[in-house]
């Protein structure tokens, strides 16, 4: 019955939603969207609480409701394409969604090459297996571990610099396996086919309220999240709605909801000028 209601909210939710794009006339020219009406973004639902797929098989999470909002205030239909993380940035470039909406990290590298809006904030965390016989207190604890990570992000990358970390004091370095996604990382942690596991914070706090992993470390390496697009026009208009939100007080809702940190002062559009 709950999976029925829900389904059906949702489902008159987007009715809405595309009720009013309707409606409205479009914020943004439709030369600057991969479809004219749409705001299509990309999405990899394997983070909750931030995006992933409930029971009933339907997006959830902050970034979804997120998306959703910038698309309803730009009078736009949102469209979720689901894929892995390294494929959103080839996907960006070759034209096949409109905005990364996954939690992409900020990197003055990746603003050379795209549209960024940092407007979160997040850093690093060490999983490890509640029954774990592995004890990390500290990351001179990883010293001879393996860890899993997703394939391609700042995770790995952060991964990487531990490891390097350690080698540099004389320590043992990280056997870093990479995943094509988080929830299969996860998923070898509690297999033991790894011992620890690299994700953002709010990921693993996630796990660990659901008691499935332990929250070993946390904080380390905070970094700005941000959506990415290719358009410039784009970027200003949810630039724009983004700062709407903030004025009226949903931005900052939302966040709390979820009990995520926003990005501090002011939002600003930091890519190619084109």
């Amino acid at each position: 019955m709950r999976a029925a209601i829900s389904a059906l909210t949702l489902g008159l939710s987007l009715l809405s939603t595309i009720a009013h794009a309707q409606d409205c006339q479009p914020r943004v020219p439709s030369d600057a969207l991969i479809q004219p009406g749409k705001l299509v973004m990309s999405t990899n639902p394997t983070l909750p609480p931030l995006q992933f797929v409930d029971s009933s098989g339907q997006l959830k999470g902050m970034r979804v409701e997120l998306g959703t909002e910038i698309a309803k205030r730009l009078c736009l239909e949102p469209e979720y394409v689901r894929i892995e993380f390294s494929a959103m940035v080839p996907g960006l470039q070759s034209g096949r969604w409109d905005l990364i909406n996954t939690g992409i990290f900020f990197t003055e590298e990746r603003a050379k090459i795209m549209q960024m809006i940092p407007y979160e904030n997040q850093a690093i965390s060490i999983s490890t297996a509640t029954q774990s016989a592995v004890k990390v207190e500290k990351l001179e604890d990883l010293a001879g571990h393996s860890v899993g990570v997703e394939i391609g992000g700042f995770e790995e990358k952060q991964a990487k610099a531990i490891d390097a970390q350690l080698r540099e004091k004389g320590l043992e370095g990280l056997t870093v396996r990479t995943f094509d996604n988080f929830a299969l990382a996860y998923q070898a942690l509690r297999a033991g086919q790894v011992d620890a596991m690299v994700s953002i914070d709010g990921v693993a706090e996630e796990y660990a309220k659901r008691g499935q992993f332990h929250r070993a470390l946390g904080g380390i390496g905070p970094t700005p999240v941000a959506l990415a697009m290719k358009s410039r026009p784009l970027a200003d208009a949810v630039l724009q709605v983004l700062n709407e939100m903030k004025a009226d007080g949903s931005f900052d809702k939302l966040f709390a909801q979820y009990g995520v940190e926003p990005a501090a002062g002011a939002l600003a559009v930091k890519g190619p000028a084109s």
